[in-house]
């Protein structure tokens, strides 16, 4: 009940990668806890679930600098023409690309870098003037993967541990105003990013998990949770924070050879199911 009274704040709430995974399931609980609120999506496919009576979707490729500036300038209009409340946005969108660097196209690792850093940091940008007058939260949607380096997946660790640190570092600047920012690090979660990620059976249904995983349900129960509690940072589940726990406390150099014998495993279990 305290969570759902917390969430009446907001006016309007505005999800990008809502139409799968994490996303999704974020936009399914806050349709339950805040009916009234203007929900928008923003995504390159259209969620199959109902955005409520207030909701919209906006189809756009964050990716792309151009249609991200373009679906901008709309959410700018539709805050500044809302009824008074605060603004949630919760930078969700993102994927992953498992291998060795050098077998790896190019292209997607650039294009990873545009999704889960730049758009981050261009959309958080462009909505914060309207934002500020308002108050209100900014989630990103970070991992694990971002408290060490992550061989087999080094670009997509890379940029969680970017976002993690902007986030936090931008809480810092945004200290004396009514903006929070929040930083929500899950482990491996049952949705399509092993898929896109390029495996043939996801590591938890191989039992390389030993646990850690949650579905996006779950994680996404844990973030509302965090938002209500004004959090900066959270580890979803207790055994994931004991592993990112233990593993700063070695050196970052063995961290990264535990990591990378692990997930080498994972290799092997993808090309075997891939014969």
């Amino acid at each position: 009940m305290k969570q759902f009274k917390y969430f009446k704040r907001f006016s309007v709430i505005i999800i990008t990668g809502g139409s799968s995974g994490i996303g999704c399931s974020i936009i399914k609980a806050i349709v339950n806890i805040a009916p009234e609120a203007q929900l928008c999506n923003l995504s390159r496919s259209n969620p199959d679930i109902s955005l409520g009576n207030n909701g919209q979707h906006y189809p756009v490729d964050l990716s792309d600098a151009q249609a991200l500036a373009e679906v901008s300038e709309s959410l700018k209009a539709r805050i500044e023409s809302a009824p008074e409340g605060e603004i949630l946005l919760v930078n969700n969108s993102g994927f992953g690309d498992y291998g060795r660097l050098p077998d790896l196209e190019i292209h997607k690792q650039l294009s990873m870098i545009d999704l889960n850093v730049r758009a981050v940091v261009d959309l958080s940008a462009r909505l914060l003037p309207v934002i500020l007058p308002r108050g209100g939260t900014i989630v990103t949607i970070a991992s694990t993967a971002a408290f060490q380096p992550t061989p087999f997946l080094a670009t997509y660790g890379a940029t969680k541990a970017f976002v993690r640190n902007w986030s936090l570092a931008l809480n810092e600047d945004l200290r004396g105003t009514q903006v929070r920012t929040l930083a929500v690090c899950p482990g491996p979660t049952h949705s399509n990013f092993f898929k896109a990620a390029g495996f043939e059976t996801p590591p938890m249904d191989q039992g390389a998990n030993q646990g850690l995983d949650m579905t996006s349900d779950q994680v996404a129960a844990y973030t509302l949770r965090a938002i209500s509690k004004e959090r900066s940072l959270i580890v979803t589940g207790w055994k994931n924070r004991l592993i990112t726990f233990f593993g700063s406390q070695l050196p970052l150099v063995a961290v990264t050879r535990i990591g990378a014998g692990i997930l080498r495993k994972m290799r092997l279990e993808k090309h075997k199911a891939a014969k």
